[in-house]
């Protein structure tokens, strides 16, 4: 398990976040079931498991939202239970594009957006 030292890290510096945790067709019910744990465990809003792609995700998706106080339990929690599967995590600071760019980070390999989605916006 390793990640390239340019994939930046997830750190509690804003109010509010996303975690998409993304998956395929062969872990989608290993990615349904962490995402639904994570609901559990730490009481935060767990989104649909789409099994398309979604805004500026590259892969398949489920979205948790959590906040700055459920951030130091689930982030750990979350690195050690994703196995191989790719978290995107980024703040909700209300700037859609600087969130899926400067306020945002990885767990495991960072993968490129589709940046074009916020291209309508503004």
């Amino acid at each position: 398990m390793h990640s390239s030292p340019m994939t930046k890290r997830p750190t509690n510096v804003y109010d509010r976040y996303h975690a998409h945790v993304y998956f395929d067709a062969n872990s989608v019910e290993m990615a349904s079931s962490i995402c639904h744990q994570a609901g559990e465990l730490f009481g935060i809003q767990v989104g649909r498991v789409h099994q398309k792609l979604v805004g500026p995700h590259p892969r398949w998706s489920c979205q948790l939202s959590f906040s700055k106080s459920q951030f130091d339990q689930l982030i750990p929690w979350l690195e050690v239970n994703r196995d191989d599967l790719t978290v995107f995590v980024h703040a909700l600071t209300g700037n859609d594009l600087e969130d899926h760019t400067i306020h945002a980070s990885w767990l495991g390999d960072a993968v490129p957006l589709n940046l074009s989605v916020f291209d309508v916006e503004g």
